[in-house]
This record gives structure tokens, sequence and C-alpha cells, in this order.
């Protein structure tokens, strides 16, 4: 059995290759939605640290066994907030903020941690909820293996009321284009994993 370090580091490289991978998907996206060049490079910033927020229940996430309680569950749904909370005052723009207070909101209105629907979800965090989703399927989990990319697409299809329809027909073109497996960044991981040992 791992260690705690090591079981918190393989976790912490895996946040790295998540949010690299978010990061290019949400810069090539706002690209081709033909969002404004800064907005796009605040898109691929806002890709990278949507997840901030976890390092604060990372104690929930990385180092138990156990299955999460209803309450300790709402705890790390706060993510989100606790990430908009620990940039707010660093610098980074509204925009940005914005983006990573909201990507967990759903299109449709069921999302958190605002229950905002529609145009009313900033499209930052319109874009960071197709290609966080995206991100987290493609990748291997404790409890599953990672979908191949047709595979991830079709579920995603299956939920599709949880996305900006004009944001997911743009991320579809985005996922088709040829090379996107360098884009992805999927391998990253695995070398660097190799490497270490």
């Amino acid at each position: 059995m791992e260690n705690n370090g090591n079981t918190l580091e393989k976790h912490m490289l895996e946040e790295i290759s998540h949010g690299i991978c978010v990061s290019n998907l949400a810069w090539r996206v706002a690209k081709s939605l033909g969002l404004p060049e800064d907005q796009c490079h605040e898109m691929a910033i806002a890709g990278v640290l949507h997840d901030i927020g976890k390092l604060e229940v990372s104690f929930y996430i990385y180092q138990r066994e156990d299955t999460l309680k209803i309450e300790e569950m709402r705890y790390v749904r706060s993510h989100a907030s606790l990430g908009y909370a620990m940039l707010v005052d660093e610098g980074y723009s509204d925009f940005i903020l914005q983006s990573i207070l909201y990507h967990h909101e759903n299109y449709d209105g069921t999302g958190y941690p605002s229950n905002r629907s529609g145009e009313d979800i900033p499209i930052g965090a319109r874009i960071l909820r197709v290609c966080d989703v995206f991100a987290a399927l493609i990748a291997d989990r404790p409890y599953r293996r990672a979908f191949p990319i047709h595979t991830a697409v079709e579920l995603m299809i299956e939920e599709v009321k949880n996305f900006d329809m004009r944001v997911f027909l743009e991320f579809l073109t985005v996922v088709h284009e040829e090379g996107i497996e360098d884009l992805l960044m999927k391998e990253w991981l695995i070398e660097l994993e190799e490497d270490r040992v």
C-alpha cells in the first residue's frame, strides 16, 4: 500500500495534469468561439486554476479510503467558492474569477454553487464546464479507467442539458481536430510518473 505522502503526491500530479488539459481545451474552445485574444489567454489561466480550491478540501479528496458522508460531499463541492476566495485578492481579472467560481454550474440550473442557468452563467464558466467534464472522463479515476475520447463525447451528449449548446458544439469541433491528443497532454502524467520510478 502506498504511504500517504506518495498517494498525495500522485493525486497532486493528476490534478496538475487535469489543469493543463482543461487549460489547453478552454483556450482552444474560446478561440473557436471567437472570443477576444485576451479572453482566450484568460481562459487558459482559468483552466489551470479552476480546481485550486481543492487544496482546501484535500483531506476529504485525497487522504481517505471510505465513502464521503453527505455533509463532507457538500464541503468538497465548495471547492469552486474556496478557489474564488483564495484568488480574489491575487490580482486576477473578474473574468478569470467568475469563470472559476461558476465552473460547476449547469446550463439547466442544476449545478452549484448558485444554481445559475443559461446566459446567467458567465461564458468563461460555461467553457470550463464542458472542458472540465471531458478532461475528467478521459482520465483514470480510482473507481474507473479513463474513457476513450469517443466514449467520453457520447457520455457528454447524454448529459447535454448541462452544457451551453453553442459552447458544446465548438468543443466537439475542437476534440475532433487532428492532433487532439497532443493538446490534451494525456501522456504527460504517464511520462512524469515513469521518470519518477
